[in-house]
């Protein structure tokens, strides 16, 4: 049997989303036999996540997998790297165009419709709301708030986005300061659609400082392990995530077919939940791989 080198690239460490991931790419290295590692940047940045990928590039891996902060950014190391023979798998860029596949845990577009309609339920269906992102050229991220937007102008027309789209980077100081002008800017907000865990986290401790914790609802994507404290509070209403661990394991799954010239098609296992029973199209890989959680259930999430 050959022995590959499987690298995974994510967007930022130390952070509890990739160290997650880490854990599923170090155990498929384990059940597989083939060495497999993950490296991060220190901070959000696609110059920095572009230099994190040549450094792993040098040491000459079989295969790379990616978690890009600003796919766009990558299309030319990556296409060096396809060139020199590396396979190539992105996760959360499914129009990445310099990729062998790209596998994404779930439809973009409707996640984001769900993730709107959990909003929808605890505002009662009408009042005014904000979105919280990491970046607007974040493709997953981006993609969440469109399909978010367009579900609530067809299903809840009470309901009113009433500023822009608002960054956080990942950085919870920055969501908290901008959830603090957000207040003071729409005193009569009802509720936070809040994409990544620092813009969860900062967002609810911006509330409780205000003493409105709990009027205005939030609904975020993020793990337990990050925002359980205000869920268990009540100051968030719910979160919804993929197993990042899973994906972890699922990406190197994926290159390992790639590598060994296995069929690829629709309807693949890639042998974690989720990811069972792949919907393709072109070369992007679609599973349904979203969780909720909500206080009452929180305990079934220990990551």
């Amino acid at each position: 049997m050959n022995r590959y080198t499987i690298a995974t690239v994510g967007k930022i460490a130390p952070h509890p989303w990739f160290t997650r991931m880490g854990t599923g790419v170090e155990k498929f290295g384990s059940d597989s036999g083939h060495a497999t590692f993950l490296r991060c940047p220190p901070r959000i940045d696609e110059y920095l996540e572009e230099q994190t990928i040549r450094e792993v590039l040098a040491q000459g891996v079989d295969a790379l997998c990616v978690v890009a902060f600003f796919p766009q950014a990558l299309e030319m190391i990556l296409r060096k790297a396809r060139t020199a023979g590396t396979v190539v798998i992105t996760h959360e860029a499914p129009y990445q165009r310099n990729a062998d596949y790209d596998l994404e845990a779930f439809d973009n577009l409707a996640y984001g419709a769900h993730l709107m309609d959990l909003l929808a339920e605890q505002m009662g269906r009408h009042g005014e709301y904000a979105i919280f992102l990491e970046s607007l050229i974040t493709q997953s991220h981006f993609r969440w708030t469109q399909g978010a937007i367009t579900r609530q102008r067809e299903a809840y027309p009470q309901m009113n986005l009433v500023t822009k789209k608002i960054e956080h980077h990942e950085d919870q100081a920055l969501a908290h300061a901008e959830t603090q002008k957000l207040l003071q800017a729409y005193p009569t907000v009802g509720g936070l659609l809040t994409m990544g865990g620092a813009s969860v986290t900062g967002a609810a401790g911006a509330l409780e400082e205000a003493g409105i914790s709990g009027a205005v609802k939030i609904v975020g994507n993020g793990l337990v392990s990050v925002a359980g404290d205000y869920l268990r509070k009540g100051t968030v209403q719910a979160l919804s995530f993929w197993d990042p661990a899973d994906a972890g394991y699922a990406m190197n799954r994926l290159a390992l077919m790639a590598l060994e010239k296995q069929t690829i098609s629709a309807g693949i296992d890639l042998g974690v939940p989720g990811y069972e029973n792949l919907r393709m199209e072109g070369n992007v890989l679609y599973g349904s791989a979203w969780t909720d959680v909500t206080k009452d259930t929180m305990s079934t999430y220990n990551f």
